[in-house]
């Protein structure tokens, strides 16, 4: 059993500093979009979803009937795209997760992932990549702490971890995050895979202290981080013939620095969700839109 601090639960410690008011809302897309692979509908029949806390939706209530560890919302984008759709969920999701349990258990009583990928699926979504060699937690965690320790000032992070987190990164995140894609690929021949990305967390250039203990000159360095991720789920996907669904330009100006009723992702002090620095219930919704606007559902 892998312990559950991945992406989701070793915040805790750091976000008791502040505390905001939250609101939710997202501005509704139109009528889904044509999507890339020729114009074609993505056939009816059963939906699979795999990935992490964001594709899960931690923090976000109430929770779904999926395990307690899991941390999986009812109302997640991957349950969003099934009520708008009408197709057949099997939504394993689950907080903490990384590439490698999509081939293991990573909690007793739960399965692979990748165990709920049948040859009938006909859309697979694929969320995964942010925590695997526990990139997303170090980056935040060892980030905030540097900028606690100058106080906001100057770029500690980067100044002390250089391109390590690039480095692992695209030595060893693109590799997993391709050959997962592959292997559910091989398991639903006929699906339509959709792999989405992960959306802003920070501003461009200037940062929010005070929720986002991130050093000032440490914010263009973990939004550098962030894109590189990105690219690398992109590549995976294309390696593959998957959609990338792109979140990092929707997400524009609803970073967790924003005001509560606009962002689409917590801070990590002050957050009303239970979990900090993932996405609100708007941000699951803005999760379901671009999917839909990208792919003719």
């Amino acid at each position: 059993m892998r312990r559950p601090t991945r992406h989701t639960f070793g915040l805790a410690a750091l976000a008791s500093a502040a505390t905001l008011t939250l609101g939710l809302a997202a501005p509704a897309l139109g009528a889904p979009l044509t999507d890339s692979s020729g114009g074609q509908r993505v056939p009816g029949g059963p939906y699979v979803a795999l990935g992490d806390s964001f594709s899960a939706g931690a923090g976000v209530l109430p929770l779904s009937d999926a395990n307690p560890q899991c941390s999986q919302a009812a109302v997640n984008y991957p349950h969003l795209l099934a009520q708008r759709t009408g197709r057949t969920l099997t939504d394993v999701t689950c907080s903490g997760a990384d590439t490698s349990d999509f081939s293991e258990s990573q909690h007793p009583g739960v399965p692979p992932q990748l165990d709920a990928v049948t040859a009938e699926a006909r859309f697979v979504t694929i969320g995964i990549g942010g925590n695997d060699s526990s990139v997303f937690t170090s980056i935040i965690e060892q980030c905030a702490t540097a900028g606690l320790s100058t106080a906001g000032q100057g770029s500690p992070c980067k100044d002390t971890y250089g391109s390590s987190y690039a480095d692992t990164i695209q030595t060893k995140t693109y590799p997993a995050v391709r050959q997962a894609i592959a292997a559910a690929k091989a398991r639903a021949p006929k699906a339509k895979i959709v792999v989405p990305g992960y959306p802003q967390i920070l501003p461009p250039t200037r940062g929010c202290y005070a929720t986002m203990p991130i050093a000032e000159g440490d914010v263009p360095y973990v939004n550098g981080i962030e894109q590189i991720l990105n690219g690398v789920l992109a590549q995976a996907a294309a390696d593959n013939g998957a959609t990338f669904v792109d979140m990092w330009a929707p997400s524009a100006g609803r970073d967790a620095c924003q005001l509560p009723w606009v962002r689409w992702v917590e801070p990590l002090a002050g957050s009303l969700n239970y979990v900090p620095v993932h996405p609100n219930a708007a941000g699951e919704r803005a999760y379901a839109d671009q999917i839909m606007a990208r792919v003719s559902l």
